[in-house]
């Protein structure tokens, strides 16, 4: 039966009782910086260099959690450990943290012992993200440009992780309309790829791997991952200015994010990339990543995917219960 504990300003706290405020910055404005990295085989991945970004980011935004990034990460770890034991052991977590300047100063009487940043660490088990999105990586990704455009950084920097994602929304219910399925991309205010909601853009050509350049988008830890593990493969990796036309000539089109990793997209504007198959490039950088984490996450998707059922009628009940 599900017991999940979450850390919020302090404590630790049950999941049905970590509670924001309805006057938080986060709720007002999108004020909070987040992260959300994953583990395998109950280890966290790339842990510190998550909290860098988050670190980073909640400088951006000029908010002082209180916490040093030590502290953070010996915090997380012990969100994690409080949790594990609440599934298998072959179960993984995504971890996510949440931190905003907490309640607005004009609702003070509200709060007499003082406002303070809302700080959280809560994990979800990844039964049920990667259950669902294990079919992906066998038949792949339908992407397609979306009218919603990128932010530019003069407005807010993409480089900093928050919650201040409207545009994503915007992306999502756009990509719904064109099609069951469709991956959403975003362009940047020069009509170049930027990203995805959540993901970064890969475009393979003549045997190269191609990133968009990183002014106008989320620098992300698996896209540095593609960078590293692409080496390992001998394989080369540029990030340059990418367009529809660039897209339209690849051999390869794959997307990456910390949950997922990395799947190939078989169609990009209703178009096929190559055969619309897995190309030899990623296979090879899925590969690599397997051996780099120590886990098969394609079968570890699809393994949860049998489970899925289950594990739903499980929390469902467990809810009933509370």
């Amino acid at each position: 039966m599900p017991n999940r504990s979450v850390y919020f300003n302090g404590e630790f706290v049950p999941e049905s009782e970590a509670r924001v405020s309805i006057f938080d910055s986060a709720l007002m404005f999108g004020d909070m910086a987040f992260e959300m990295t994953r583990t395998f085989a109950q280890q966290p991945y790339r842990l510190r260099d998550h909290l860098e970004r988050l670190f980073a980011s909640m400088r951006l935004l000029e908010i002082d959690c209180g916490l040093t990034i030590n502290e953070m990460l010996r915090l997380t770890e012990e969100t994690l450990s409080r949790n594990l034991t609440t599934e298998a052991e072959d179960v993984d977590w995504q971890i996510m943290h949440d931190v905003s300047r907490g309640p607005l100063s004009l609702y003070s009487t509200v709060f007499p012992d003082g406002g303070r940043p809302t700080v959280s660490i809560n994990c979800w088990p990844l039964i049920k993200h990667m259950g669902q999105f294990a079919a992906s990586y066998t038949d792949g990704v339908d992407v397609a440009i979306v009218a919603q455009p990128a932010i530019p950084a003069t407005m807010l920097d993409p480089k900093a992780k928050t919650r201040s994602r409207a545009h994503y929304q915007m992306a999502l219910l756009q990509g719904a309309r064109l099609g069951k399925g469709v991956w959403p991309l975003l362009v940047d205010p020069d009509g170049y790829l930027a990203e995805g909601p959540g993901w970064n853009l890969f475009l393979v050509k003549d045997g190269t791997i191609y990133s968009p350049e990183p002014r106008n988008i989320l620098l992300g830890v698996s896209r540095s991952t593609v960078a590293e593990l692409a080496e390992k493969i001998d394989v080369p990796f540029e990030s340059t200015n990418l367009g529809r036309y660039e897209a339209l000539q690849a051999d390869e089109m794959f997307c990456t994010a910390t949950t997922f990793c990395v799947v190939h997209a078989r169609s990009f504007e209703g178009q096929p990339v190559g055969d619309g198959r897995r190309g030899p490039i990623v296979t090879q950088l899925q590969r690599a990543w397997t051996e780099y984490v120590g886990v098969d996450f394609i079968s570890q998707a699809q393994d949860y995917a049998r489970r899925l059922p289950v594990w739903e009628q499980r929390e469902i009940a467990a809810r009933k219960c509370d």
